[in-house]
């Protein structure tokens, strides 16, 4: 089967953009994001249509899913590490390295014995919401998604679900921490301080959970291997009560991102190099 021209070019840009050390930009022709106003977003469902529409959003997501492992177009070959989610019975920052539009899922089963109610809320970006990907409308925006603004009067909004979400009802909240999804891309990216500073706010642990793949014989619709994905959950990371706020969002970055790399270089058996280190 040919390989895809657009994912080709996806590929291209990811080396590119790793050359220049640029980790933070998405590496998909992504649609032009509209900006999210406060009126526009029920980030807790008090309307009863949005309640609605979510139980059936995600009675649709979980049929979708659990079709296409089925058809063995998704492929989770192993979990690892469930018994670091023992204890972790309050709200909590789950952080997954960004790879695949589908690796929310992977996450929602790596996590799942901790969820309630099978519910794993998800941090999106702000045009996944405004201007959705066509066909993905309903994911987007009744699929237990939490979307950022560039609106200040929004972000509120979204830190005060936030606030409750982890703290009242103690859900468990995806943060995709380096904030860009590069396609099969195997290495830890840099991590941005957001979910670090969502944790230490709320007074939640991190989970930190990264995936790894491997090239199966099946080939997809865009011409290259599907992945069998390993899901590592890690030990999760809690705040020190005698550091300043900054100083256990720093903490809590470089410990997360020091667990991803010791996944990688163990799972893969090489040592974590970029390229743009190599100037």
């Amino acid at each position: 089967m040919e390989q895809s021209e657009y994912r080709l070019n996806v590929f291209k840009k990811i080396e590119e953009f790793e050359k220049q050390g640029i980790f933070d930009q998405d590496a998909e022709d992504d649609p032009e994001t509209l900006p999210l106003l406060p009126n526009k977003i029920d980030y807790l469902q008090k309307k009863l249509i949005n309640k609605i529409l979510t139980a059936l959003t995600l009675k649709k997501g979980r049929e979708f899913f659990e079709g296409q492992e089925a058809a063995g177009n998704l492929i989770i070959k192993d979990i690892i590490g469930t018994e670091n989610l023992l204890g972790v019975n309050d709200g909590a920052i789950v952080t997954c390295n960004h790879f695949h539009p589908f690796d929310n899922y992977i996450a929602l089963k790596a996590v799942r014995p901790c969820l309630k109610k099978d519910r794993l809320f998800k941090v999106i970006r702000e045009g996944n919401y405004t201007n959705p990907p066509k066909g993905f409308e309903l994911f987007m925006k009744h699929g237990d998604t939490l979307p950022l603004s560039s609106n200040h009067q929004t972000m509120r909004k979204f830190l005060d679900a936030l606030k409750v979400l982890l703290q009242e009802r103690h859900e468990k909240v995806l943060v995709y921490p380096e904030q860009s999804l590069w396609w099969n891309y195997r290495k830890p990216k840099p991590l941005k301080n957001g979910a670090f500073n969502f944790a230490v706010t709320n007074n939640v642990p991190i989970i930190p959970l990264f995936i790894t793949m491997e090239d199966t014989e099946k080939i997809g619709n865009d011409g290259f291997p599907i992945q069998a994905y390993t899901a590592f959950i890690l030990p999760p990371i809690y705040s020190d009560p005698n550091l300043s706020k900054q100083e256990n969002i720093t903490r809590m970055k470089e410990t997360n991102y020091k667990l991803w790399v010791e996944v990688y270089e163990k799972f893969y058996k090489i040592p974590l190099k970029y390229t743009c280190d190599e100037k």
